[in-house]
């Protein structure tokens, strides 16, 4: 639905933009098909990108179009001159550092060759003239029509990665615990497509930072942008100590059955703690955590007290604890109480 609503909002706004673009163009009797071009491509997932970009995009078309006019003028309507205005508008827009405008460049150039048969001067402005339009318009309705505000997204992004990273620990514990037929490579799948959905929320909140120099209101959730960095980094971090749990090799582990339990018991609350933020009790988290830290010394105390200590030494138990108190401290950290609230339900 996340996607959807993503892809359905900015058709609309493509689709707007050129209209009114094919409006305006036939307004000034100007063939409008250059100025959609421009229009379709200036549609950026954030405002601020809409503009940088076109102010990139018409130095570069008005590249194109001069060279267009150019290899025109000398060789007409030919193949050369197909050739020779898309080589030589790559060639300089790249040297100009115009990469952003080098393909609306090119196909202006390309698409100039075909309509233009007269008063080549003329054509030449009247294509900076289109350009402009389709960058005006497009900017425009960017910025007026579905604004970019990506802070639901944000914050539903992250409640999601919560949940599945307690889907993955339940998963590994329960593997690591009571020798559960799992598929590794799924499991490593799914710690990947986790690392994705974490790049994907950082993604949003740099668009959304982007937005924070044309909108009040944007400027105004600035506390909220770095909650939302800080849980993501711990997520991130949650991410990592996950993997190192899926890494521990399959070895026998010498904890009675009465343990094991134990310990399932403090993953399970743990995972809970993850996918239902709401209920997060944290002095129930403190006792979980005890009890996981006071069977860990208990487990390990010729460890402890040895005077060789080498990290190839440590057994899977000392290592499984270990990464289990870390991930308790994370999520402790995770939900720690601030004045900020993460809520999609929040007013905007």
């Amino acid at each position: 639905m996340r996607s959807f609503h993503f892809n359905g909002s900015r058709i609309v706004k493509t689709g707007i933009a050129i209209f009114l673009t094919a409006i305006i163009c036939e307004w000034f009797n100007w063939p409008p098909v250059f100025a959609v071009i421009t229009a379709i491509v200036t549609i950026e997932p954030t405002v601020s990108d809409s503009i940088k970009k076109g102010i990139i995009r018409f130095p570069a078309s008005a590249i194109g179009s001069a060279f267009a006019v150019l290899f025109i003028t000398l060789f007409g309507n030919s193949p050369i001159t197909y050739t020779l205005a898309a080589v030589a508008t790559i060639l300089v827009c790249y040297r100009l550092n115009l990469h952003a405008g080098l393909l609306v460049a090119t196909l202006t150039a390309v698409a100039m060759v075909e309509v233009i048969h007269s008063n080549y001067l003329i054509a030449f402005f009247i294509r900076l003239g289109t350009t402009t339009i389709g960058l005006l318009v497009s900017t425009a309705v960017n910025m007026l029509v579905f604004p970019p505000n990506y802070r639901r997204d944000i914050v539903e992004n992250i409640q999601h990665i919560s949940e599945r990273a307690g889907t993955i620990l339940e998963r590994t514990f329960q593997t690591i615990l009571y020798d559960v037929q799992t598929n590794s490579r799924d499991e490593l799948e799914t710690t990947k497509q986790l690392t994705k959905e974490i790049r994907k929320t950082e993604t949003l909140i740099h668009f959304q930072r982007n937005e924070s120099k044309l909108y009040p209101w944007v400027r105004g959730k600035e506390k909220e942008l770095l909650m939302a960095e800080k849980q993501l980094l711990f997520l991130h971090n949650l991410e990592y100590h996950l993997g190192a749990l899926l890494n521990i090799p399959e070895r026998c582990i010498s904890w009675t059955p009465a343990e094991r339990d134990r310990i399932m018991h403090a993953v399970t609350e743990l995972a809970n703690d993850l996918k239902h933020s709401i209920d997060y009790n944290p002095k129930k988290h403190e006792s979980q955590l005890k009890n996981v830290t006071d069977l860990f010394w208990d487990d390990n105390k010729e460890i402890t007290t040895s005077e060789e200590r080498h990290p190839s030494q440590f057994p899977p138990e000392f290592v499984v604890l270990y990464e289990l108190i870390t991930i308790y401290n994370l999520v402790d950290q995770f939900y720690k109480p601030s004045s900020v609230k993460l809520t999609p339900d929040a007013k905007q």
